[in-house]
């Protein structure tokens, strides 16, 4: 018999996780609807065409692909073996699969929208919270399944949108105590002006990719990576010059205008920058909003803004969350024209900092409150009772399943972090009340059976 095992890159989630994550989600879900965006749900699985080669070239092959049905019935193995064969040769084959887990959940979104779009009423202000699938290398912080929680307007160009939505990363990271996050934002049209000042504009894609590992390899690696991507010497000189822009917002505004602004492209991207990081620190005088010119989010479908949220710096794990604005994202599937912009939150990697840094509060453990001890047949039917009553009146509770010894009993709340226990016996039958112990202080009183709800809601 095999070992029991999980694949690489999943977990199975304890009561103790899953309460910590429904906390963030809570949290989360509630500053969505406070902002009036409305919940969407999307498939688990999409059409492998929808997926493919929205994501870059490094995307795609993380997209987790699933086997068409049937492929072991004998008169389809011919198919599959040519199937087969054809993604050997880098090619797609529909013999062998037609459908993919989905790998985030802004494509399923467009599509969602491509499809619904008479129906809906825009903008529209929608949030999802479902898992997604990459097939990554797993480290901390970075798994094959995790959970997104989005948020997206779409049919609006106004970069209120983008101001709105750095309250939300604002307003969840406080709520939650991750005091020192940094909101990074670009925005892709700055990136796309760099291309034009160096006569690459055809090259977009493999400067931003570059660029993008800068925080992993380091400039000497990237211009080394540019070089090879047959990025000029010249031309190099000038992307680093531009990775080396610093300061404060103003002054880092201030040098891409003196670099970038004699370019229609680059003009448009800084004035929407100083847009959006004006009106923040207007009304959001406290958030921790920072330009950074070398944030460049590979993905192809950004086509201005784009976010990038960071972990304290004392916590070792990067981007929390990120998104930006795709102005013709819908426009793959066929409807053009509608505007969008949103953002996502890493919910396992916030979960990792609130836990590395102790944020979580100390209650979330406890889902019974208290434990009616198990002191014999007659007294247990009567318990039984008492607990039902008091589960009516909204206090969780559950009666030990068997008589045993008090102090297995005892033990029992203890590891289960229960903080009261419930001692009914015969005595206490008789004269219509139990004995009520809290398990953190350690006192213990006599309480009336008709006053136990109270006491409890005290």
């Amino acid at each position: 018999m095999s070992k029991p095992s999980i694949p690489k890159g999943t977990r199975d989630l304890s009561a103790d996780i899953v309460r910590k994550r429904n906390f963030i989600f809570t949290t989360i879900k509630t500053v969505f609807e406070k902002y009036g965006f409305e919940p969407l749900e999307t498939p688990a699985m999409e059409n492998l065409e929808t997926l493919m080669g929205k994501y870059g070239e490094e995307g795609d092959r993380l997209i987790y692909k699933i086997l068409n049905n049937g492929l072991t019935d004998p008169k389809n193995i011919d198919k599959a073996k040519a199937g087969f064969e054809k993604v050997m040769q880098g090619k797609s084959s529909a013999d062998l699969t037609e459908r993919a887990l989905k790998y985030d959940l802004t494509i399923p979104f467009a599509r969602y929208v491509a499809m619904n779009h008479n129906t809906l009423t825009f903008p529209y202000r929608r949030y999802q919270i479902q898992p997604v699938w990459r097939g990554d290398n797993p480290q901390k912080g970075r798994y094959r399944e995790f959970t997104q929680c989005d948020a997206d307007v779409v049919g609006s160009k106004s970069l209120l949108s983008e101001t709105e939505l750095s309250a939300i990363y604002h307003e969840v990271f406080t709520l939650l105590g991750i005091a020192h996050y940094e909101l990074r934002i670009n925005n892709r049209k700055i990136l796309a002006a760099l291309a034009e000042k160096v006569n690459a504009s055809e090259k977009l894609t493999d400067i931003t990719i570059a660029i993008d590992k800068l925080d992993k390899i380091g400039i000497e690696k990237v211009k080394e990576e540019l070089a090879e991507r047959q990025i000029a010497t010249d031309q190099i000189a000038i992307i680093e010059k531009y990775l080396l822009i610093t300061g404060n917002n103003e002054e880092k505004l201030s040098a891409i205008t003196s670099l970038l602004s004699d370019t229609d492209t680059g003009k448009q991207g800084i004035e929407e920058l100083q847009f959006i990081v004006s009106a923040v620190q207007q009304y959001l005088p406290t958030a921790n909003i920072l330009v950074d010119f070398t944030l460049a989010r590979g993905l192809n479908y950004y086509t201005g803004t784009i976010f990038e949220a960071k972990a304290p710096a004392t916590v070792k794990i990067g981007s929390i969350g990120g998104g930006g604005r795709y102005d013709d994202l819908t426009g793959l599937f066929g409807v053009p024209g509608i505007p969008g912009v949103g953002i996502s939150f890493g919910v396992d990697r916030i979960y990792d900092v609130m836990e590395e840094l102790n944020l979580f509060p100390q209650d979330l453990s406890i889902s019974t409150q208290a434990l009616f001890f198990n002191m014999g047949d007659a007294e247990s039917k009567f318990a039984f009772g008492a607990m039902q009553l008091l589960r009516s009146k909204g206090i969780a509770c559950e009666l030990y399943h068997e008589f045993t010894k008090i102090n297995k009993q005892f033990t029992y709340a203890e590891k289960k972090k229960i903080p009261f226990v419930i001692i009914i016996g015969s005595k206490e039958i008789e004269q219509n009340n139990c004995l009520v112990k809290n398990l953190t202080t350690g006192v213990q009183e006599t309480v009336e059976l008709n006053k136990l709800d109270n006491y409890f809601k005290k």
